[in-house]
C-alpha cells in the first residue's frame, strides 16, 4: 500500500484544519482549500458520514489531490441529540460559536429539571477519498462526556469552553492542545486512518 506523502485537509474552518494537521505526520505535505480559492460545498447530508463524503468527492474532484474531509458534532442528550450534524449552523450565517454555546444555554435551562448531569458526546466522521473516487473509506470517532452550565477556558474551538470529557474534571477549551488531541473524537477517527499515512 502506497503511503500517503501529500494532502487536501478538506475544510475552510482554521481550528478544525489546524488540529487535523496537527494529527498528521510532520514530512506530510497539507494543503487548505483556502490554497486553491475553493469555497465549502453545501452540506445536505443526513448524517455525519454524509457531509464527510460530500466534501471529500468535492475537495478532491476540485484539485485532484487525496482529501481528508471531517464532519462532527456535539450531541446532548437532553436536547434529543441536537445540534448533532447542525452543530455549527446553530451559530448562524457566520458559524458564531459564541450564538451557538447561549442557544444550548438557553434550550437547557428551559428543559433542566434539576442538577442532573447533562450527558453529551462529540461525534467525529473523517473520510479519505482518492481522485476520481478510486477508494473512498470513512470512519468514526465518538467521546463521551458533559455539558457545564458556563464557558470555562480559550483554547480549543467550537463547544469545546462547555464540554468537559468523560475521565476529566475540566473543559475542552481548558485543556492543553496536546492532551485533547490525544484522546478526542477527531483522534479516535484518525487512529483508524492513520496506517495509510504511516
Amino acid at each position: 500500500m502506497k503511503k500517503i506523502n501529500k494532502i487536501l485537509i478538506g475544510t475552510n474552518n482554521p481550528g478544525k484544519f489546524d488540529e487535523i494537521s496537527k494529527l498528521l505526520p510532520k514530512n506530510v505535505e497539507k494543503y487548505s482549500p483556502i490554497d486553491f480559492k475553493i469555497l465549502s460545498p453545501k452540506e445536505t447530508g443526513k448524517t455525519y458520514e454524509d457531509n464527510s463524503r460530500i466534501k471529500a468527492l468535492y475537495y478532491s474532484k476540485k484539485t485532484n489531490l487525496i482529501c481528508l474531509s471531517d464532519d462532527s458534532g456535539l450531541e446532548i442528550d437532553l436536547l434529543n441529540g441536537e445540534p448533532g450534524i447542525y452543530s455549527s449552523r446553530w451559530g448562524g450565517p457566520n458559524n458564531n460559536f459564541n450564538v451557538a454555546i447561549e442557544k444550548v444555554f438557553k434550550i437547557i435551562k428551559k428543559k433542566k429539571k434539576n442538577n442532573k448531569i447533562i450527558k453529551a458526546k462529540f461525534i467525529c466522521n473523517l473520510t479519505l477519498c482518492w481522485p476520481n473516487k478510486k477508494k473512498i473509506i470513512s470512519v468514526e470517532g465518538i467521546i463521551p462526556g458533559r455539558i457545564i452550565d458556563q464557558k470555562k477556558g480559550i483554547k480549543g474551538f467550537g463547544y469545546d469552553p462547555i464540554f468537559v470529557p468523560r475521565g476529566f474534571n475540566y473543559t475542552f477549551g481548558e485543556m492543553s492542545p496536546k492532551l485533547k488531541m490525544s484522546i478526542d473524537h477527531r483522534y479516535k477517527a484518525y487512529n483508524k486512518l492513520k496506517k495509510y499515512f504511516f
